[in-house]
């Protein structure tokens, strides 16, 4: 392995944050497409939202590559964990789940870790 540079660039960082923004995507279209396959696994190829839900996680894991390339992993990966609130953002908003207080506290967990693991990097 080389030796990475010390600071992380900024096109990094927001290469992984799209990516985890398209992830999260990528699992709202597999949960909705997951909803049809009570017709029977046959149509499992045929399903638009699965194979739209796979094309976004593929998207993502390429934006995470290169956004990866050049940054601190340490830095870095903790900002997957975006895709956790928005995914919960879009589960509230498409899917009419609902948002309860440990959902909250969740969320405020993995941000003030995202924070802290930013605070540390210095």
């Amino acid at each position: 392995m080389t030796a990475q540079a010390a600071t992380t660039p900024i096109q990094s960082i927001v290469l992984v944050a799209i990516a985890s923004f398209i992830g999260s995507f990528g699992a709202l279209f597999l949960k909705s497409g997951a909803g049809k396959l009570h017709m029977g696994m046959r149509y499992l190829i045929f399903n638009r939202r699965l194979i739209l839900g796979v094309a976004l996680f593929c998207a993502s894991s390429l934006a995470y590559v290169v956004g990866v390339r050049r940054g601190e992993l340490s830095v870095l990966y903790p900002l997957v964990s975006l895709s956790y609130i928005w995914t919960l953002l879009w589960s509230v908003i498409f899917l009419k789940e609902r948002l309860t207080k440990n959902k909250c506290l969740g969320l405020a967990l993995i941000v003030a870790g995202i924070i802290l693991i930013g605070l540390g990097k210095g």
